[in-house]
């Protein structure tokens, strides 16, 4: 073995495409492009929703659907994240403090998820059915 006989095995090497450089490349004249038309022009961008002047697919489909804003500024709370509060009296104000929610929520609503070890008190919070029991249940109360 020499190693001016050394080469790369089949099919390990591919080659970038040498185009417009001659008849016999397969790649001369147009380059591959075709004659004539948009797409054989330099600095060709079709958008990929351009259906050649057709409307649309997203144009012709009806709208449908809707995103409450409200949304960004409500958080749902799990009876077991009361837990980490080591206050009596629990609302929003609290729930900020104690890092529970971020400063931008304005509306809460806790949930029947985990448990609750401590009788607290809620103040100006809303509460699922099953939640409010399971307060009720310990000893807390739930005033609006």
């Amino acid at each position: 073995m020499y190693l001016n006989t050394l080469s790369p095995s089949l099919g390990s090497k591919s080659y970038k495409k040498r185009l417009g450089r001659g008849i016999g490349s397969g790649l001369g004249k147009t380059s591959g492009r075709g004659h004539k038309g948009q797409k054989s022009r330099s600095g060709c961008k079709i958008n990929k929703s351009f259906e050649g002047g057709q409307t649309p697919l997203h144009r012709r489909l009806p709208k449908f659907g809707f995103q409450s804003r409200k949304k960004i500024f409500y958080k749902e709370i799990k009876l077991s994240d009361l837990n980490k509060i080591k206050s009596d009296i629990i609302d929003l104000n609290t729930l900020k403090r104690f890092k529970v929610i971020s400063k931008k929520i304005k509306y809460v609503k806790i949930i029947n998820t985990g448990k609750i070890f401590i009788p607290i008190k809620i103040f100006k919070l809303r509460c699922t059915k099953n939640a409010k029991i399971s307060i009720e249940k310990l000893g807390g109360k739930i005033e609006e």
